[in-house]
């Protein structure tokens, strides 16, 4: 007869320990999606009253070769677009310098000028369709010709929707494409959310992310703890340079990682909406809009099978 193990403690993939069986007793009596905290959501009908948008995120090459891929894939049935920029790009070279040798179009698209953003988006109705860009210390400059393509056409600020990511703090924390000194980069953060919060109504002028924190090695806790400590930052950062935080807030977004304990991960997006919304509460006096928890998650990519040898 085997022996009964059940007195063994069971644990997630992040170490923390959980019983082995709940029952009714446990529940914590939150308030329905849509109240404050959020715990089970920002909105009280979800996903059900808005689907997703769905983007995949794509890029190479040039721009033409990139604008070819997006137009094919909102032929598909895509609802926004999401910019890989190659490295050089994210790093501010442009693409015939001597360090960009062999990195040029190879992770994403290369943006140079003007005239490439402008080839990038040939074609695609900007007030139709929502953009983001994953894109960090060079954000300001993208942003910046992204809509200056939007003013040639004459597309009305106030109908750009989008988002770039913007989150240089991670890029010091975990994966490295930082350029300037920690002081100027957050600047430049504060400066876009001010010229986001005045001309873009609509667009997400960060996305704070822990998603490359959790594939740096964090856990599950960890993630939201230095995601969270970043975004109080920024926000104390942006209240210093004299924004009303109802002005910018509603508009913070957040990427996080989603691992295979299902459990777990589904613990941790509700925990970080009740942690986020009592944060902004218990420090800034923020209303409900301004504490909602308004994130997007990928899978990630240190829990996917390595490849496979060719055979």
């Amino acid at each position: 007869m085997k022996e009964n193990r059940s007195d063994q403690p069971v644990r997630t993939n992040s170490g923390i320990e959980v019983q082995s069986v709940y029952t009714p007793e446990n529940e914590d009596g939150e308030p329905a999606p849509g109240a404050f905290p959020f715990t089970r959501g920002i909105y009280p009908d979800m996903y059900r009253g808005r689907l997703w948008t769905m983007r995949q995120y794509a890029g190479f090459g040039t721009a033409e070769q990139t604008n070819e891929r997006f137009r094919y894939l909102l032929q598909n049935g895509q609802t926004g677009l999401s910019v890989a920029f190659d490295l050089p790009t994210q790093m501010g070279y442009d693409s015939d310098a001597e360090i960009a040798s062999g990195e040029v179009g190879r992770v994403g698209v290369a943006i140079d000028s003007l005239e490439d953003m402008r080839r990038l988006f040939e074609g695609i109705p900007l007030q139709q369709v929502s953009t983001s860009m994953t894109i960090n210390s060079t954000a300001a400059i993208l942003l910046a010709l992204y809509v200056a393509v939007a003013d040639e056409r004459g597309v009305r600020r106030d109908r750009l929707a989008g988002t770039v990511q913007n989150d240089v703090l991670k890029e010091y924390i975990a994966r490295g494409t930082y350029i300037y000194p920690v002081e100027n980069s957050l600047r430049l953060v504060t400066d876009v959310i001010a010229f986001s919060s005045e001309e873009l109504p609509k667009w997400n002028p960060i996305s704070i992310s822990g998603y490359h924190i959790r594939e740096a090695g964090a856990t599950a806790p960890q993630e939201l703890a230095f995601t969270f400590a970043n975004g109080l930052e920024y926000v104390a950062r942006a209240v210093d340079a004299g924004l009303d935080i109802e002005t910018f807030a509603p508009r913070l977004s957040f990427f996080f990682a989603a691992h295979n304990d299902l459990l777990e991960e589904v613990a941790k997006f509700r925990a970080a909406r009740r942690l986020w919304a009592t944060l902004l509460r218990e420090h800034h006096e923020a209303s409900e809009e301004s504490c909602r928890l308004r994130f997007h998650t990928q899978t990630g990519g240190s829990t996917l099978s390595a490849q496979q040898p060719l055979k």
